[in-house]
């Protein structure tokens, strides 16, 4: 590859990392065509962006975002494709599903809400962590229990007070 069309690339990736918050450094280098392919339509229908990258290119990439990502460079090594994603667990739920039985994609590690997760063994927690959506929808929930709560008691309170205030009125 000529050194114009490096740069072309690192300019690509580097825009590609600016435009979404997280993404997920995998392996996929054993998947046959076909399920490669799959794994390429599942991401899209997840809004995953899926790319194969050269590590020397995405590391100059990186460098070029002002941002220090040097937490990542264990796991530059070898094969990697990258799953940009602005869902912060949408692509370890992809990884886990799509894994079942032949752990590849395997992943390698992960950036993900301007954290570092390095190595396979951090799937899991990935996969625990909510997304914005999710935790708007938690937050909703419990600004509406107190309110819920609040009317029902009043709702069942108008008939507790009336037998309060009756008891009260027959004492008089």
């Amino acid at each position: 590859m000529k050194k114009e069309d490096k740069t072309i690339v690192i300019k690509q990736i580097a825009t590609t990392v600016g435009e979404y918050t997280n993404f997920y450094l995998t392996d996929i280098a054993t998947l046959n065509a076909a399920k490669t392919s799959a794994l390429r339509r599942e991401c899209n229908k997840q809004e995953i962006k899926l790319v194969v990258v050269k590590n020397t290119l995405f590391k100059k990439a990186l460098e070029q975002t002002g941002s220090d990502f040097s937490a990542l460079d264990p796991a530059l090594k070898g094969n990697t494709a990258i799953m940009f994603s602005n869902n912060a667990n949408s692509p370890a739920k992809l990884i886990k599903t799509f894994a079942k039985g032949t752990d590849i994609p395997k992943l390698k590690a992960a950036y993900v809400q301007e954290s570092f997760y390095v190595g396979a063994e951090n799937l899991d927690l990935l996969i625990s962590i909510k997304s914005k959506n999710e935790l708007i929808g938690d937050v909703i929930a419990l600004l509406q229990s107190p309110a819920k709560n609040v009317i029902s008691a009043l709702q069942s309170g108008g008939q507790t007070i009336h037998g309060v205030l009756k008891t009260l009125s027959e004492r008089s």
